[in-house]
């Protein structure tokens, strides 16, 4: 099989790059870092991205959305981990998926319009700390208590979406308590929530099965964000080591420094293929699809940090100072290996589908795409 992006694909990639490369660069990532207690949501960015219909690729087309897959949101992810982009897109495209997924025909008409728009942001609390399976909140008769830990851009959001004991529940976060917490990573930005007796509008065909593929489709779109980081340290380390000079010659040309550079480049390309493969598996709903989307977390948090860490290491004493931009890189990397699910436990649930052929309850067989093997991917 030969798995490669389609023509309107990769005009997607062009386009998000070219307006990221134009009118977002690392200067404004920059604003963003320096200045931690704002929003974090730059304004003109937030309406390019409405304007642009990157909040609507997934929104049906019936909702006024462009009603494309997850390998051309995947494609979008890649982009702004590559540019590490704040803002809370993905918790926004989150927040549409569960709304499309669980929500009602009344809910999708009434919400999935301003999401595809850019008029509503989200925000999720889907996983206890991000990583652990598990309700998040205690729903009692439509009311919801619980600490939410560390919820991206609650403090901007316009609806929440709780995952409680039966189901997943939209709230107000204007019936939450919010309070702002620092992040290492200041493309984010992160609040404490909790709720006491909140009310909440359960979406009416939440079950266990909607909130694992939810989970799952997460966990794609992060990947592809961690393997656009990973890629662009890789690219602007081996740029840099052509020009740095130690000992009369470009540090690039030493052996040691050219094989590891190397290693890491193929480490990347099959994470890159593993990433958007699995997106592609959510789209097709093929039998590996969960298979995929553990095996493309895996594959991108490692070499996002392995990436990231050659960067700093290769730019010699400028890549450890505030003034470089490697850092960027590096906190989000980091940030982003734990969200929906570390590498431990991804490699604990892969265990488990080759092993036992079963997570969950559902069995899903293995395939030489689902590992990583594909070819032909940009």
């Amino acid at each position: 099989m030969r798995f490669q992006l389609n023509d309107e694909q990769r005009a997607l990639q062009d386009a998000v790059r070219s307006y990221l490369r134009d009118r977002f660069g690392p200067a404004q990532v920059r604003e963003v870092y320096d200045n931690p207690d704002t929003d974090g949501v730059p304004a003109a960015l937030w309406k390019a991205i409405g304007e642009q219909g990157w909040l609507a690729v997934l929104v049906p087309e019936e909702h006024d959305g462009i009603g494309l897959g997850l390998l051309d949101a995947a494609v979008l992810a890649r982009a702004f981990g590559a540019a590490t982009v704040p803002g809370p897109w993905l918790s926004t495209i989150l927040l549409g998926e569960a709304i499309r997924l669980a929500g009602s025909d009344e809910q999708k008409a009434k919400l999935l319009p301003g999401i595809a728009a850019g008029e509503v942001k989200g925000a999720v609390a889907l996983l206890p700390n991000g990583s652990a399976r598990g309700a998040v909140a205690t729903a009692t008769d439509g009311k919801l208590s619980g600490n939410l830990g560390l919820v991206e851009y609650a403090a901007v959001a316009d609806t929440l979406v709780v995952a409680a004991q039966d189901g997943l529940y939209l709230v107000d976060p204007t019936h939450a308590t919010i309070t702002s917490s620092p992040a290492l990573d200041r493309t984010v930005r992160l609040s404490t929530v909790v709720l006491d007796g909140a009310p909440g509008e359960k979406l009416t065909n939440s079950s266990d099965a909607v909130l694992a593929e939810i989970l799952d489709r997460a966990a794609v779109l992060v990947a592809n964000d961690l393997v656009g980081i990973a890629r662009k340290a890789l690219t602007d380390t081996v740029e840099y080591d052509k020009t740095r000079v130690q000992f009369g010659k470009p540090v690039g040309s030493f052996q040691a420094i050219k094989h590891d550079l190397a290693d890491i480049h193929l480490g990347i390309t099959m994470a890159e293929h593993a990433a958007l493969y699995a997106a592609h598996a959510q789209d097709i709903d093929a039998p590996d699809k969960e298979l995929a989307a553990s095996i493309a977390k895996v594959k991108a948090g490692d070499m996002a940090n392995e990436s990231t860490s050659a960067m700093i290491q290769y730019h010699g004493g400028i890549g450890y100072t505030w003034e470089h931009d490697s850092h960027f890189y590096l906190k989000r990397a980091k940030r982003l290996e734990y969200a929906f699910g570390d590498a431990s436990q991804h490699r604990e649930r892969i265990a488990s589908l080759l092993l036992d052929g079963e997570v969950d309850g559902t069995r899903a067989p293995v395939s030489a795409e689902s590992s990583g093997m594909a070819s032909g991917v940009a």
